[in-house]
């Protein structure tokens, strides 16, 4: 018969703090941290309240010189609180706690995660998921947060020299515009990506019936750019909405007749511009 043994619980001894020991070396660190954790989290959603997703984060603070290292696990445990919820305000929010928690002067993070977006087939209302990759990234410094939204966003393009010089049909491609945003209000990932697949040949979905594919390819025929008038078009729409102070846009369109990809950039401060 055997007999059980009770275990003993580990007593709680004092552990040596070596991350808190003083460094001689006079030599500040911009940044120190964690980088490409996954984690799951819930994003707003426009049409649905809330979505849930699996975002890969960056974290970091500043280390002043006289310290040795900084707490590891202080990031880990911002990221295990209950019930974590990501907006742009919320996410503000963490940043600080974050700086304070780690009792830092400035704190940096960047949170990757993958969007969906329920979309209707332009003739056919076929409904389908489409997939954005997003970002939300921002910085707290001496007290004051900032924090950009950025959205990549799939769409097509045409070649206006290829539509005016060929006898029949242009070549067009898979595109990319990309827009960061620093907002003075709140503003849905939705809504930036809509400036963008606005401004395109033609926007991209998951699911095409005949009739749909019909209307897609007549609407990039109809509708050809450059990447340089894409990222003006989108720059004019940025600059109409007040709710953005700052922004860049970038158009990359993965060339079907180059071994290359074609890429223009917009980058503008509605503050320093003013």
């Amino acid at each position: 018969m055997s007999v059980a043994v009770p275990v003993k619980k580990p007593k709680a001894t004092a552990v040596e703090d070596v991350q808190g020991h003083a460094d001689t070396r006079r030599i500040p660190i911009n940044k120190v941290g964690i980088k490409d954790i996954f984690h799951p989290v819930k994003v707003k959603d426009r049409s649905r309240g809330e979505q849930h997703t699996v975002a890969n984060f960056n974290m970091y603070v500043n280390l002043p010189h006289n310290f040795k290292g900084t707490h590891m696990s202080r990031f880990v445990e911002i990221l295990h609180r209950p019930g974590l919820e990501i907006s742009v305000e919320s996410f503000g929010k963490m940043l600080a706690e974050m700086t304070g928690h780690l009792a830092a002067d400035s704190g940096h993070i960047e949170m990757t995660f993958p969007y969906f977006v329920m979309k209707k087939a332009p003739v056919s209302g076929v409904e389908s998921l489409m997939n954005y990759q997003a970002t939300i990234f921002g910085e707290h410094r001496h007290g004051k947060t900032e924090v950009w939204l950025k959205v990549v966003v799939p769409t097509t393009s045409l070649c206006p020299c290829s539509k005016e010089i060929s006898d029949y049909g242009a070549h067009n491609q898979r595109s990319h515009i990309t827009l960061t945003a620093r907002l003075i209000e709140h503003m849905w990932l939705e809504e930036l990506i809509e400036i963008a697949e606005r401004e395109a040949s033609c926007e991209v979905y998951g699911v095409l019936k005949r009739p749909d594919e019909k209307f897609v390819t007549e609407r990039a025929y109809d509708n050809p750019k450059f990447v340089e008038d894409t990222v003006r078009d989108v720059a004019v729409a940025l600059n109409n909405d007040k709710r953005i102070r700052a922004y860049v846009v970038e158009a990359e369109n993965f060339e079907s007749i180059h071994n290359h990809s074609a890429y223009a950039m917009i980058e503008h401060d509605k503050e320093t511009a003013s």
